[in-house]
């Protein structure tokens, strides 16, 4: 049996990114109900990162970026997330640091985004020694209480 397959059931209206509980300081809710359990391991020489690696970054400035779609990115990113959506990668790879490693990050663990987007980049040549993937992504940066980044400010 799948490991999917052992999972609660899903929800009719999925919320992907925790929400803070009304009143609650430090309270988040979490939606269990969806999407597909994702690898660690996105494809060979592609290696994961932690939440202490994105630390590093943000205080080096380096590149942060998230491939999730704009109406999630909008709502709220990991302080300095650069978006570039995970269907506008391969067109958009001249905005990448081929200089620097950039993490990749999405939804959470089970949200493919973020391997989309990784998959599609090896795909067209990117280098796999540029490439970090944070497979946590917004979910576990939420339920970690980590500082969010509001676009729509």
């Amino acid at each position: 049996m799948d490991v999917n397959e052992k999972r609660t059931s899903k929800r009719e209206e999925s919320q992907m990114v925790p929400q803070p509980v009304k009143g609650e300081a430090g309270l988040v809710q979490v939606d269990t109900t969806w999407g597909i359990i994702q690898p660690l391991v996105v494809a060979k020489d592609i290696r994961a990162v932690d939440e202490i690696e994105i630390n590093e970054f943000q205080e080096k400035r380096l590149p942060i970026i998230d491939a999730r779609t704009t109406d999630f990115y909008d709502v709220s990113t990991i302080p300095g997330a650069k978006n570039i959506p995970h269907n506008e990668i391969t067109e958009r790879m001249n905005e990448l640091d081929r200089d620097q490693p950039s993490i990749f990050f999405c939804n959470g663990p089970q949200c493919p985004q973020s391997q989309s987007a990784i998959k599609n980049l090896l795909k067209a040549g990117f280098p796999p020694d540029k490439i970090l993937y944070y497979r946590g992504g917004m979910h576990d940066w939420v339920t970690m209480g980590l500082p969010l980044e509001n676009k729509k400010q």
